[in-house]
């Protein structure tokens, strides 16, 4: 079963008409995307979107062999103009297979919100899934077959990939391909980093694909450090990077602090960021953690599990820190440092970078920022990826 994809884009496109946000500046050439609408095997159409004629010629096809045209989800851009010959297009009703001349078979799959998902199964007997803009599949099987390949928004929905992933509707080899890209999307390269640690990709408007041919996409790294100031975005990044997996567990090393609201706000606002699936446990204890099997582990941060450790050593005290509270801690971090090592998880750790900044006025200010400084080069030097996030935006120090 050949796709070609005559846009990959929003509904508005990509550059939307009149915005002069930076994206929308930086959409050109290949970057460039139309709504998005599929062409199988030229035989159905999903999604009629304005100029679908022009973009299949460009793309060197014609429209004259459609004999079906499906649609997803109400048009809201540009008027569409209905090209001359094809069959009036319909929809699907939910549940409901249709059956092709062609020899597709196309099953309507329910949705959380307004629209239709379409599974399409080709006469070679290769599957895809796709689903609208905005939308997750609904009433997912506990054990479903995986796809050949999945088009979704997985920048817009990356629950609804979770979802698949949870069910096996997407495996090992199935090709995740986003679309619906708007202007929300990062530019360039980092559009295409980002869709690498989901396990998906995209291609530019106009790509011809096999479905069912095996297409390589990067795998998450196993371990990953990400460093930041405060209010960097370093929480939001290590989140995205986990956002399309189900089941991970998210490690607050920070606990809780009565009659302090301002962390109460802090805590609350991480808590609503994360996906539902996710399971929280709260603390420092994190050898044991990494010892097991399990889900992904998203550590967050090491400057907390740090401040705790050192407490737990009286590294506060020069004293008590001379006599014993230095080797203490050393012992501590080279344990928490020999089980990352060792961990079979998947772990995106988050920690500050605090050594840019004042020199503090203390000695125990000043013993902290040099023990975070060596527990981060310690913990970076485990991991396959590290990542240094700047004003909200990542720049990979390794990997």
């Amino acid at each position: 079963m050949e796709l070609t994809l005559l846009g990959t884009g929003a509904p508005d496109g990509l550059p939307r008409h009149g915005c002069p946000c930076a994206a929308c500046a930086a959409a050109v050439g290949e970057e460039a995307r139309a709504a998005t609408s599929l062409l199988i095997d030229g035989a159905l159409l999903i999604d009629l979107t304005p100029g679908a004629a022009l973009a299949a010629a460009r793309a060197g096809y014609s429209l004259v062999g459609v004999r079906q045209v499906l649609l997803s989800h109400p048009h809201a851009g540009p008027a569409v103009e209905f090209p001359a010959g094809l069959p009036a297009p319909g929809r699907v009703p939910d549940g409901r297979t249709l059956s092709l001349i062609s020899g597709h078979r196309v099953r309507a799959v329910a949705l959380d919100s307004p629209g239709t998902g379409y599974e399409v199964t080709g006469p070679d007997g290769t599957r895809l899934l796709y689903l609208p803009p905005g939308a997750a599949a609904a009433g997912l099987p506990d054990r479903a077959e995986p796809y050949d390949m999945v088009l979704l928004d997985v920048l817009g929905r990356p629950d609804a990939l979770a979802a698949l992933r949870a069910s096996g509707a997407v495996g090992a080899t199935t090709d995740v391909l986003a679309v619906h890209l708007d202007h929300t999307a990062p530019p360039g390269r980092e559009l295409h980093r980002r869709l690498a640690t989901a396990g998906a990709r995209a291609v530019p408007d106009g790509r011809t694909l096999t479905v069912g041919e095996y297409h390589a996409v990067p795998d998450l790294p196993r371990r990953t450090l990400v460093l930041g100031g405060a209010r960097s975005g370093k929480s939001l990044e290590a989140e995205r990077r986990l956002a399309a997996f189900p089941d991970v567990l998210y490690v607050a090393t920070g606990g809780t602090r009565e009659s302090d609201p301002e962390w109460a706000a802090r805590v609350a606002a991480h808590r609503d960021r994360r996906p539902g699936s996710w399971r929280t446990a709260e603390t420092c204890d994190l050898p044991p953690l990494l010892a097991e099997d399990g889900p992904p582990l998203l550590i967050d941060c090491l400057a907390l599990w740090l401040t705790d450790a050192m407490d737990s050593v009286s590294a506060w005290d020069d004293e008590k820190w001379a006599h014993g509270g230095e080797r203490a801690l050393r012992e501590r971090v080279s344990a928490l440092v020999a089980a990352v090592r060792a961990t079979t998880r998947t772990v995106v750790a988050v920690s500050n970078e605090v050594g840019a900044g004042i020199v503090p006025a203390t000695a125990s200010g000043r013993r902290f920022r040099d023990e975070l400084g060596r527990l981060n080069a310690a913990f970076a030097e485990e991991c396959e990826q590290v990542l240094l996030v700047v004003a909200g935006q990542p720049l990979p120090l390794r990997g």
